[in-house]
Parts: structure tokens; C-alpha cells; sequence
């Protein structure tokens, strides 16, 4: 039997090891965790969620709905784990973060193909398929291995989570629950500033000491991942266009949008933790107890995780892989997650698919699907092998680099519903052609 090396057990390399399994592969799962842990890790379980417990939008009229729906109907891992740990937060996906990484170390664990090996890999294997899914936080003694292996430069920028508070702790008398124009169940517990608030609030953002990380500048950010100090810093209604925008959002007490609106999703199935929707930062811990406690619904919070900062390193992989996410100059080994230019969980997860069924293919002798970038799963290895990229960012899934209908069709929502449409169908051709499941 063939076995397949898989290193790192995050939700690509979960997914990775999960679709060769499934296939009869045998997998040799590495993950350093719980020996050695990166600053951003907690917990021994694999596909550990770190800066959010959502997993974006479900809507299929969203780009990141469109992923999920068409890894479903291919049979993911990760995605079942998630709408089977799901908590509410309206239209989105969110998941209860432990209850999520238990249930998914617990299918690859009992897995009859999958032997899990800990401990850090410090070098890459000589023979084999091999598929490298350890984030953008990899050790240092396996990057310097996989840069003396693919050689040229990488590529970094900076990530941040946000912080986490106890239900109890939030005060309700200042707070209220509802959803954004009463879209779906009221799920967000909303905390409301008024124009006085918000300016003691903003200008203690903006002038608060921050953590040291090495190598930080604000262009180095990541724009789905920017800490809010550093939002803060960019003008005094930046906030009150983007994180804490109170439109659709009335106060119940006085019947009206107030001046600005923070709001906190639910982080676990008890809701008993929420976390601070768009307020990831790498201010000093005390900093952001201060500052956040500023808010009156927050002002006796608990916090039972502050906001951390990490540096995220990628792979310039429009001059290294191709569309399925192998090495160009080595196609024996396969990348996968956020080191390869995808941003996002559910992105990862995708990339760690492709990777693990193409690899499956390769070994079985059969062609490897090849999707279209009509397919948002297609779309994403399409857009980390475009050699045509003059300067590669990380990217989450967005209609922008699906290919269009090539037709108008008038109203952005029902455009994208089409598109969904098409794609969804071109999954499940694919799906009966490859006997995918």
C-alpha cells in the first residue's frame, strides 16, 4: 500500500490526510502539537480555529457560502465538523471552537488509514508523496528546510485574533441581541457607544501602547485581519464605516441606529463566550483591558483571552505550484493552507482537498479533477498558479476571481446566485464523472 506523509494537522492537513484515507491511502499525519506550540495555539486538538470561530457567510449569494456548499457535496471533513458544531450568528457559519476541533481530531484519529505521529519535522521526506500543511506559523527548522528545497523568497504579513470575554460578565443593561436589519435570528449581542463614548474610546485606541512584533508595519497587515488600533489610526469614522458601523441596528431603548455599535458573537454552543466581532489587535494586554472596558456593556468584562499578533508567512506560489497546489520543480510534494496564498479557514481547508485528491489520483492512476475556475475551489488554485501575478497577496474566496457569466444579469445578488448556480452544477457533473463522495 502506498503512504502518504501529511505534516501539520490544521484543517487543510486534516482534510488532506481525511480525502486520501477515504480513498485506501495510508497517511502518516504529523503534527507538533501538543510537544512544541506556536504563539497562537491553545489547544492539543488538530484544526484549531485561532483568529475567529466563524467561518464566513453560508449564503450561496456569498462567495464563501459557494465554497462550503461545494465541499459538502464532495464529501469534506471539516465541513461536516462545522455545520455539526455550528452556534448561531445569522447568516454566517460559525462553529464552537473546542467542541469543532474535538470532533474533527476524533474522525482522523479513529481513522483506520490514518496513523498520527507527533512530534516536530524538521526536514522534508526524501521519497514519497508528501503534503506540507504547516500554516503560515511553521517551525523554523522545516522553513529553512522547505526555502533550501524551493529556494527564491518567501513572502510574509501580519495576522491578528481578537479578544474573548464571558457572557456573565457582559453587562446587559447596556447591551442588547439582534442581527443587522433583523437578518436571520437575533444572534449578535450588540453593544452600543454614544458620540461621546466613541470619541474617549477612539482616541484612547489611537494613542494606546502596543506589543512588540518584531518586523510590524501597518502595510505588512493583512486587510480581513487589520487590528483595530491600526483601523482606529486611518481616521476618527473609519471604525463608524467598516467594524463598529450602527446601521440596522437599533438601540430597543430608543428606537433609533445609535452612534456606534461593537458587537460580540457567540464563541461557543453554551454562550457562555463571545468574541469582539472585528477587534483583533496587538495592543498590551493591560492596553486592551483598559481600553475595551471602556465600552459601558463591557465595563466589568472578563477576559478569557486577550488579542494576539502573529507574523504569517506564505509562499510565492504563482512561481512555485500549479492549480492543484503541486511543487512545479518536485510535483511528488504538495502544499496546502494559508503558507500557499489562500486566506481563510474554509480556503485552507479547500486547498488541503485538492491537494489530498489530487495526490490520491496520482496514486490510484487516475486523472486528477481538474476544476474550473468556474468553481470557487478551482478559482483558488487557479488564482496561487497565476504566473501572471506581478505582486501575489493572500486571498479569500470572492466572485472577483470566479470566471463570469458572461452574460448581465441585473441585481449583484441575483448575479451571484447564478453563478452559484453554474458552479454548483458543474460540482455535481464532476462528482458523478470522478465518483467523488
Amino acid at each position: 500500500m502506498n503512504k502518504v506523509t501529511v505534516i501539520g494537522a490544521g484543517l487543510a492537513g486534516c482534510e488532506a490526510a481525511w480525502q486520501l484515507a477515504e480513498r485506501g491511502i495510508a497517511v502518516e499525519l504529523h503534527e507538533m502539537k501538543p510537544d512544541k506550540m506556536t504563539p497562537a495555539h491553545h489547544s492539543a486538538d488538530f484544526a484549531e480555529l485561532v483568529c475567529s470561530n466563524s467561518l464566513r457567510s453560508n449564503e450561496l449569494t456569498n462567495a464563501s457560502g459557494l465554497l462550503k456548499e461545494e465541499l459538502r457535496r464532495l464529501g469534506g471533513l471539516v465541513v461536516r465538523c462545522a455545520d455539526e458544531t455550528q452556534v448561531e450568528a445569522g447568516g454566517a457559519l460559525a462553529v464552537d471552537r473546542e467542541a469543532f476541533a474535538r470532533r474533527v481530531t476524533e474522525h482522523i484519529r479513529n481513522h483506520p488509514n490514518i496513523t498520527v505521529v507527533p512530534g516536530e519535522v524538521t526536514e522534508l521526506p526524501d521519497e514519497g508523496e508528501v503534503i506540507v500543511a504547516t500554516g503560515p506559523l511553521t517551525s523554523d527548522a522545516l522553513f529553512d528546510a522547505i526555502h533550501a528545497r524551493v529556494g527564491g523568497d518567501f513572502l510574509h504579513f501580519f495576522d491578528a485574533a481578537a479578544p474573548i470575554v464571558t457572557f456573565e460578565s457582559i453587562d446587559m443593561e447596556y447591551a442588547y441581541f439582534a442581527s443587522r436589519y433583523d437578518k436571520g435570528t437575533p444572534d449578535y449581542i450588540n453593544c452600543p457607544f454614544t458620540r461621546e463614548e466613541f470619541d474617549a474610546f477612539w482616541e484612547a485606541l489611537t494613542t494606546a501602547e502596543e506589543a512588540e512584533v518584531h518586523g510590524f508595519e501597518d502595510k505588512l497587515v493583512f486587510e480581513g485581519c487589520m487590528p483595530i488600533e491600526v483601523n482606529a489610526r486611518r481616521g476618527h469614522d473609519t471604525l463608524l464605516f467598516g467594524i463598529l458601523k450602527p446601521v440596522g441596528l437599533p438601540d430597543p431603548k430608543t428606537g433609533r441606529d445609535p452612534y456606534a455599535v461593537l458587537q460580540l458573537r457567540r464563541d461557543n454552543a453554551q454562550g457562555s463566550l463571545y468574541n469582539l466581532v472585528g477587534c483583533q489587535t496587538h495592543l498590551k494586554w493591560g492596553e486592551q483591558k483598559r481600553i475595551f472596558t471602556m465600552i459601558p456593556a463591557l465595563r466589568n468584562a472578563e477576559f478569557v483571552r486577550y488579542g494576539v499578533m502573529h507574523r504569517n508567512t506564505f509562499l510565492d506560489s504563482p512561481r512555485l505550484l500549479d492549480h492543484n497546489f503541486a511543487l512545479r520543480a518536485d510535483p511528488r510534494i504538495r502544499f496546502a493552507g494559508q503558507m500557499t496564498g489562500v486566506e481563510g479557514y474554509m480556503e485552507s481547508n479547500a486547498s488541503g482537498f485538492l491537494a489530498g485528491l489530487s495526490t490520491a489520483c496520482k496514486i490510484l492512476g487516475k486523472d486528477a479533477p481538474d476544476f474550473p475556475s468556474t468553481t470557487a475551489i478551482g478559482a483558488l488554485g487557479r488564482y496561487i498558479s497565476n504566473e501572471t501575478v506581478a505582486k501575489f497577496q493572500p486571498m479569500n474566496i470572492n466572485f472577483g476571481i470566479i470566471d463570469p457569466l458572461g452574460y448581465k444579469i441585473r441585481g449583484k445578488r441575483e448575479k451571484n446566485a447564478k453563478i452559484s448556480e453554474r458552479a454548483l452544477e458543474v460540482i455535481d457533473t464532476m462528482k458523478k464523472e470522478f465518483e467523488l463522495r
